[in-house]
C-alpha cells in the first residue's frame, strides 16, 4: 500500500556507473518497504538524455526518464533526493546540463548525495567547495587535487549542508540505512540489516580503507605514526617530523619499525607515496610531473627512478598498459 509520507529517490547514473553501489543503495530502500508494510519509498532512475546506460560490469539499465523529463516534473511528483552514481571514467562523465540541474535541485532543497565517484560530479558542479565529503579510496588523490576547495576525507559518509557522499560499494546500503533510521527509527534499520544479512550499520566516520586498519593490533604509536604519514604524503614530512609526532627519537622509531613490520620508515613511506602515484596515473590524465609533486617527490627523474625501481615499469608505460582499477593492477602485477 501507499504510505502519505512517501518519499521519492531519483538516481542518475551516467556510464560505467558501479552497478554494486547502485543496487546496494536501492535494495536498502526495497527493504524498507518491505519492513514497513507500505511504500515508504518510491524510486526512478534517470540519465542525461533518457537513453539506456551501460555499467562499468556491462550490464545496461534503461532509465525512467530524463534530466529535462525530471525537471518538468509537477512539484508533487519532484524528488525528494537525487542520489548520483558513478564509476569508472567519472571525468567522463561531466556534463554542463547535468550540473545545471544539480544545482537547480540544490537550490530547490532537495538532498543530494554521490555515492562511489558521484562526488566527483557533485564537485565539478559546484557543490562542494568548502564541504566536508568522501570518495571512492582510489579516486581520492586524484579527487583532491582537481578540486582543492572540497575537504575530502576517507570517511565511508560524509554530510555537509544536506549533500550527502559516501565511498559506493557496500557503503552505499550504510547510507540508505542510515535516512532509513532517521525516518523510521532504529528497529526499522536493524530490520533491514537482517533482511539483508548484513552484520551491523556501520558509523559515518569509519574510514573506508586505512592502512592503520590493515595492519591491525600492532604497537599504537606505530599506527599513529602510519596515520600521520597517510595524512602528511602531499607534504612529504620528514622522518624526524614523523618521530616528533609520535614523540619518539627517530632511532626509537627505527627500531619499532624494524620490529613490528621489518622495514624502516624511510621505506614504508616511500612505498606509501609510491601507491598513492600509482593511483593517481592509473585513475587520471594528470601529468607525471603533477603526480610527483602531489606525492612528495622533488623531482619528476628522481620520481620515476624510484617508481621504476619498486613496481618494474615506468608511470607512462604502467599508465598505458594499466587498467581503470588500480587495485586490480595492484593484485595482477604487485611486486
Amino acid at each position: 500500500m501507499s504510505s502519505p509520507f512517501t518519499k521519492t529517490v531519483v538516481f542518475y547514473i551516467v556510464p560505467d556507473f558501479t552497478m554494486l553501489a547502485f543496487t546496494s543503495a536501492m535494495e536498502a530502500l526495497r527493504l524498507a518497504n518491505a519492513v514497513q508494510g507500505a511504500q515508504a519509498y518510491r524510486w526512478r532512475v534517470v540519465s542525461g538524455d533518457g537513453l539506456p546506460v551501460k555499467a562499468s560490469c556491462g550490464l545496461t539499465i534503461t532509465p525512467d526518464g530524463s534530466i529535462a523529463a525530471e525537471k518538468a516534473k509537477p512539484n508533487a511528483d519532484r524528488a525528494h533526493m537525487v542520489v548520483v552514481c558513478a564509476g569508472w571514467h567519472v571525468e567522463r562523465a561531466v556534463d554542463r546540463s547535468a550540473a545545471a540541474w544539480l544545482r537547480w535541485t540544490r537550490n530547490a532543497g532537495t538532498t543530494i548525495a554521490g555515492i562511489c565517484t558521484g562526488a566527483y560530479l557533485l564537485a565539478d558542479a559546484g557543490l562542494l567547495a568548502g564541504k566536508r565529503c568522501t570518495i571512492h579510496w582510489e579516486n581520492l588523490p586524484v579527487f583532491k587535487e582537481k578540486f582543492p576547495a572540497a575537504i575530502a576525507g576517507t570517511n565511508l559518509i560524509e554530510c555537509d549542508s544536506n549533500i550527502y557522499t559516501c565511498a559506493g560499494g557496500a557503503a552505499s546500503f550504510d547510507l540508505m540505512l542510515h535516512f532509513i533510521e532517521h525516518e523510521f527509527g532504529r528497529r526499522t534499520s536493524l530490520a533491514v540489516c537482517e533482511q539483508a544479512i548484513f552484520d551491523r550499520i556501520r558509523p559515518p566516520s569509519e574510514r573506508q580503507r586505512s592502512l592503520v586498519r590493515t595492519l591491525g593490533n600492532l604497537n599504537p604509536l606505530l599506527l599513529a605514526a602510519v596515520e600521520f604519514m597517510e595524512d602528511a604524503m602531499a607534504e612529504h614530512a620528514s622522518i624526524e617530523a614523523v618521530a616528533r609526532h609520535i614523540k619518539l627519537s627517530r632511532r626509537q622509531m627505527e627500531r619499532m619499525f624494524a620490529k613490528e613490520l621489518a622495514t624502516s620508515p624511510s621505506r614504508f613511506y616511500l612505498e606509501l607515496r609510491l601507491d598513492r602515484a600509482r593511483l593517481m596515473i592509473l585513475q587520471s590524465g594528470m601529468a607525471i610531473i603533477d603526480v610527483a609533486v602531489a606525492c612528495g617527490f622533488v623531482s619528476s627523474s628522481h620520481f620515476t627512478k624510484c617508481y621504476r625501481e619498486h613496481y618494474g615499469v615506468s608511470p607512462n608505460k604502467m599508465r598505458l598498459k594499466g587498467p581503470r582499477s588500480a587495485q586490480l593492477q595492484s593484485l595482477a602485477d604487485a611486486p
